[in-house]
C-alpha cells in the first residue's frame, strides 16, 4: 500500500508552499462541505487511514478532521483534477463539517445586494470545541 500511496503523491502538483487545495464533498449527495489544504503527509495519512486529514495553515500543523470536535470525514474516494493541482475528497461526513456548527462551510449566499445566511448552526460551536482549562 505504501508504494501505491507514494505513486499517488507523485501525480499531485503541490504548490511552492507544499500545499494543494482540497475540496470535501459528501459522496452520496454531492453536497460541497468545505475547502481546505493538504500537504504530502495529509494526503498520505488520508489514503492510509481512510479518514480525512488536512494541513492547517493557521496552526501550521496537520489536523485530522474531527480530532477535536468528533465530526469526522471517512474517505470514499480521492480524485485528482485534470491539471493535477487540486484534489477532491468524496467523504461520508459524520456530523457537521463547518467549525461554525453548520453542515457545510457555504452558508452565505449573495442575494440582491448583500450576503444572506441560508443555514443556521446545527450544533453550537462551543459544544464542538469546548474550552479547556489549563
Amino acid at each position: 500500500m505504501t508504494d501505491a500511496i507514494e505513486r499517488a503523491l507523485g501525480e499531485i502538483k503541490f504548490g511552492p508552499d507544499g500545499l494543494v487545495p482540497a475540496i470535501a464533498q459528501q459522496h452520496d449527495t454531492g453536497e460541497v462541505l468545505m475547502v481546505a489544504w493538504m500537504n504530502q503527509e495529509a494526503v498520505r495519512l488520508t489514503l492510509a487511514e481512510g479518514r480525512a486529514c488536512y494541513w492547517s495553515r493557521t496552526r501550521q500543523a496537520l489536523w485530522k478532521k474531527g480530532e477535536t470536535s468528533g465530526q469526522i470525514q471517512l474517505l470514499h474516494e480521492l480524485r485528482l483534477d485534470c491539471d493535477g493541482d487540486t484534489v477532491l475528497l468524496l467523504v461520508d461526513q459524520h456530523g457537521v463539517a463547518c467549525h461554525t456548527g453548520r453542515r457545510n462551510c457555504f452558508f452565505r449566499a449573495w442575494r440582491g445586494a448583500e450576503w444572506e445566511v441560508i443555514a443556521e448552526p446545527e450544533i453550537a460551536p462551543e459544544r464542538l470545541y469546548p474550552r479547556r482549562e489549563d
